[in-house]
Protein backbone atom coordinates (compact mmCIF):
# COMPACT_ATOMS: atom_id res chain seq x y z
CA UNK A 1 0.00 0.00 0.00
CA UNK A 2 1.21 3.44 -1.07
CA UNK A 3 0.94 6.21 0.65
CA UNK A 4 2.25 10.05 -0.70
CA UNK A 5 3.08 13.08 1.40
CA UNK A 6 1.04 16.73 1.90
CA UNK A 7 0.39 18.76 4.24
CA UNK A 8 0.10 20.22 7.60
CA UNK A 9 -3.33 21.40 7.18
CA UNK A 10 -5.27 21.77 4.27
CA UNK A 11 -8.84 20.70 3.89
CA UNK A 12 -8.49 21.08 -0.34
CA UNK A 13 -9.12 17.88 -2.15
CA UNK A 14 -6.02 15.41 -2.56
CA UNK A 15 -5.21 15.50 -6.41
CA UNK A 16 -3.75 12.49 -8.32
CA UNK A 17 -1.60 15.44 -10.32
CA UNK A 18 -0.38 17.04 -7.62
CA UNK A 19 4.07 16.87 -7.05
CA UNK A 20 3.66 14.97 -3.54
CA UNK A 21 1.08 12.07 -5.43
CA UNK A 22 3.10 11.93 -8.49
CA UNK A 23 6.45 11.69 -6.63
CA UNK A 24 5.66 8.29 -5.28
CA UNK A 25 4.36 7.05 -8.87
CA UNK A 26 7.92 5.78 -10.15
CA UNK A 27 7.65 4.13 -6.40
CA UNK A 28 4.39 2.29 -7.43
CA UNK A 29 5.88 1.57 -11.05
CA UNK A 30 8.77 -0.19 -9.47
CA UNK A 31 7.12 -2.27 -7.10
CA UNK A 32 4.76 -3.74 -9.94
CA UNK A 33 7.50 -4.84 -11.81
CA UNK A 34 9.33 -6.00 -8.56
CA UNK A 35 6.25 -8.24 -6.66
CA UNK A 36 4.79 -11.09 -8.22
CA UNK A 37 1.67 -10.16 -10.18
CA UNK A 38 -0.22 -13.58 -9.44
CA UNK A 39 0.47 -13.00 -5.54
CA UNK A 40 0.85 -9.37 -4.48
CA UNK A 41 -0.77 -6.26 -5.47
CA UNK A 42 0.27 -2.23 -5.43
CA UNK A 43 -2.64 0.40 -3.99
CA UNK A 44 -2.12 3.94 -3.77
CA UNK A 45 -4.00 5.17 -0.89
CA UNK A 46 -6.31 8.47 -2.24
CA UNK A 47 -6.64 10.76 0.79
CA UNK A 48 -9.87 13.19 0.67
CA UNK A 49 -8.22 16.12 1.62
CA UNK A 50 -3.94 17.15 1.48
CA UNK A 51 -3.47 17.76 4.94
CA UNK A 52 -2.64 16.03 8.47
CA UNK A 53 -5.44 18.43 10.09
CA UNK A 54 -4.50 17.68 13.33
CA UNK A 55 -6.61 15.90 15.77
CA UNK A 56 -8.49 14.27 12.58
CA UNK A 57 -5.66 12.37 11.31
CA UNK A 58 -7.28 12.44 7.69
CA UNK A 59 -4.84 10.72 5.53
CA UNK A 60 -4.80 8.09 8.37
CA UNK A 61 -8.46 7.33 8.76
CA UNK A 62 -8.38 7.26 5.36
CA UNK A 63 -5.52 4.38 5.18
CA UNK A 64 -7.24 2.19 7.81
CA UNK A 65 -10.42 2.33 5.62
CA UNK A 66 -7.83 1.22 2.95
CA UNK A 67 -6.75 -1.73 5.13
CA UNK A 68 -10.14 -2.54 6.04
CA UNK A 69 -11.61 -2.61 2.51
CA UNK A 70 -8.72 -4.96 2.19
CA UNK A 71 -9.38 -7.17 4.72
CA UNK A 72 -12.81 -7.97 4.09
CA UNK A 73 -11.88 -8.34 0.14
CA UNK A 74 -8.74 -10.64 0.46
CA UNK A 75 -8.74 -11.73 4.33
CA UNK A 76 -5.52 -11.80 6.90
CA UNK A 77 -3.46 -11.38 3.44
CA UNK A 78 -0.17 -9.07 4.68
CA UNK A 79 0.20 -5.38 4.22
CA UNK A 80 3.52 -3.69 3.60
CA UNK A 81 2.90 0.35 4.19
CA UNK A 82 5.00 1.99 2.05
CA UNK A 83 4.71 6.15 2.88
CA UNK A 84 6.80 8.94 2.31
CA UNK A 85 6.62 12.05 4.91
CA UNK A 86 3.04 12.55 5.78
CA UNK A 87 2.53 9.29 4.38
CA UNK A 88 5.15 7.76 6.54
CA UNK A 89 3.53 9.36 9.20
CA UNK A 90 0.25 7.61 8.09
CA UNK A 91 1.49 4.94 7.82
CA UNK A 92 3.65 4.50 11.19
CA UNK A 93 0.04 4.97 12.77
CA UNK A 94 -2.43 2.71 10.92
CA UNK A 95 1.01 -0.20 11.92
CA UNK A 96 -1.23 -1.89 14.20
CA UNK A 97 -4.08 -2.78 11.50
CA UNK A 98 -4.27 -6.80 11.94
CA UNK A 99 -2.89 -6.95 8.29
CA UNK A 100 0.05 -4.89 8.40
CA UNK A 101 3.60 -6.75 8.66
CA UNK A 102 6.00 -4.08 8.09
CA UNK A 103 6.26 -0.73 7.32
CA UNK A 104 8.79 1.21 5.01
CA UNK A 105 8.73 5.22 5.92
CA UNK A 106 10.69 7.54 3.52
CA UNK A 107 11.64 10.58 5.08
CA UNK A 108 8.64 10.65 7.55
CA UNK A 109 7.34 13.23 9.54
CA UNK A 110 7.62 12.02 13.08
CA UNK A 111 6.74 14.99 15.60
CA UNK A 112 8.01 14.43 18.86
CA UNK A 113 5.13 12.14 21.24
CA UNK A 114 4.85 10.60 18.31
CA UNK A 115 2.93 7.07 19.31
CA UNK A 116 5.06 3.44 19.10
CA UNK A 117 2.99 0.98 20.50
CA UNK A 118 1.20 -0.08 17.79
CA UNK A 119 4.67 -0.75 15.85
CA UNK A 120 4.77 -3.38 18.81
CA UNK A 121 5.73 -6.72 16.72
CA UNK A 122 5.91 -5.23 13.26
CA UNK A 123 9.44 -4.49 10.97
CA UNK A 124 9.92 -1.40 10.48
CA UNK A 125 12.83 0.33 8.04
CA UNK A 126 12.81 4.06 7.65
CA UNK A 127 14.78 5.65 4.77
CA UNK A 128 15.86 9.76 5.75
CA UNK A 129 18.21 11.79 3.41
CA UNK A 130 20.51 13.87 6.11
CA UNK A 131 20.14 16.96 4.01
CA UNK A 132 16.02 17.34 4.59
CA UNK A 133 15.01 20.47 5.63
CA UNK A 134 11.39 19.51 5.91
CA UNK A 135 11.05 16.41 8.13
CA UNK A 136 13.42 15.81 10.56
CA UNK A 137 16.09 12.92 9.88
CA UNK A 138 16.69 13.12 13.78
CA UNK A 139 13.10 12.74 14.85
CA UNK A 140 12.91 9.51 12.37
CA UNK A 141 16.02 8.05 14.19
CA UNK A 142 14.57 8.55 17.87
CA UNK A 143 11.26 7.69 16.91
CA UNK A 144 13.17 4.18 15.96
CA UNK A 145 14.66 3.94 19.05
CA UNK A 146 11.90 4.39 20.72
CA UNK A 147 9.93 1.27 18.63
CA UNK A 148 13.00 -0.67 19.47
CA UNK A 149 12.10 -0.65 22.98
CA UNK A 150 8.50 -1.86 22.20
CA UNK A 151 9.51 -4.56 20.64
CA UNK A 152 9.58 -3.65 16.65
CA UNK A 153 12.20 -4.77 14.74
CA UNK A 154 13.53 -1.95 13.25
CA UNK A 155 16.30 -0.71 10.48
CA UNK A 156 17.48 2.90 9.66
CA UNK A 157 19.15 3.73 6.81
CA UNK A 158 20.30 7.35 6.13
CA UNK A 159 20.99 8.66 2.81
CA UNK A 160 24.12 11.22 2.60
CA UNK A 161 23.47 14.15 1.02
CA UNK A 162 19.31 12.74 0.59
CA UNK A 163 16.80 15.32 0.71
CA UNK A 164 13.10 15.48 1.33
CA UNK A 165 12.39 15.49 -2.30
CA UNK A 166 13.88 12.20 -2.84
CA UNK A 167 15.23 13.45 -6.39
CA UNK A 168 18.69 13.28 -5.30
CA UNK A 169 20.21 10.07 -5.97
CA UNK A 170 16.64 8.83 -7.00
CA UNK A 171 17.73 5.38 -7.88
CA UNK A 172 19.29 4.51 -4.50
CA UNK A 173 15.87 5.40 -2.88
CA UNK A 174 13.98 3.46 -5.15
CA UNK A 175 16.19 0.12 -5.02
CA UNK A 176 16.45 0.73 -1.03
CA UNK A 177 12.76 1.65 -0.89
CA UNK A 178 11.09 -1.25 -3.20
CA UNK A 179 14.12 -3.78 -1.79
CA UNK A 180 13.00 -2.87 1.50
CA UNK A 181 8.64 -3.97 0.51
CA UNK A 182 9.77 -6.89 -1.12
CA UNK A 183 11.88 -8.22 1.43
CA UNK A 184 9.57 -7.61 4.00
CA UNK A 185 6.94 -9.28 2.42
CA UNK A 186 8.99 -12.71 1.62
CA UNK A 187 9.23 -11.99 -1.98
CA UNK A 188 12.88 -11.31 -2.49
CA UNK A 189 16.01 -10.55 -0.20
CA UNK A 190 16.56 -7.46 1.24
CA UNK A 191 19.11 -4.90 0.11
CA UNK A 192 22.28 -5.45 2.17
CA UNK A 193 21.70 -1.68 3.91
CA UNK A 194 18.33 -2.66 4.94
CA UNK A 195 19.56 -6.14 6.50
CA UNK A 196 22.78 -3.91 7.98
CA UNK A 197 20.28 -1.65 9.37
CA UNK A 198 18.29 -4.31 11.07
CA UNK A 199 21.00 -5.31 13.30
CA UNK A 200 23.09 -2.11 13.66
CA UNK A 201 22.81 0.09 17.18
CA UNK A 202 22.82 3.07 14.99
CA UNK A 203 21.17 3.84 11.46
CA UNK A 204 23.41 2.87 8.77
CA UNK A 205 24.52 5.47 6.26
CA UNK A 206 24.76 4.88 2.62
CA UNK A 207 26.30 7.23 0.17
CA UNK A 208 28.18 6.88 -2.88
CA UNK A 209 27.33 3.74 -3.28
CA UNK A 210 28.63 1.97 -0.36
CA UNK A 211 27.21 1.80 3.09
CA UNK A 212 28.92 2.59 5.95
CA UNK A 213 27.84 2.40 9.22
CA UNK A 214 27.11 5.52 11.38
CA UNK A 215 27.99 5.96 15.65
Amino acid sequence: MVLHGGKAEGREPARPWQPAALRMRPFATALRRALPSRSAEVVPVRYRYRGWNGSAADPLQDTLLALDALAARDGDRPVVLLGHSMGGRAALRAAGHPTVRGIVALAPWCPEGEPVAQLAGRELVILHGDQDRVTSPDASWRLLARAREEGTVASGVRLTGGEHTMLRYAGMWRRLAVGAVTGLLGAGPLPPEVAEGFTAPEPVAVGAGRATRTG
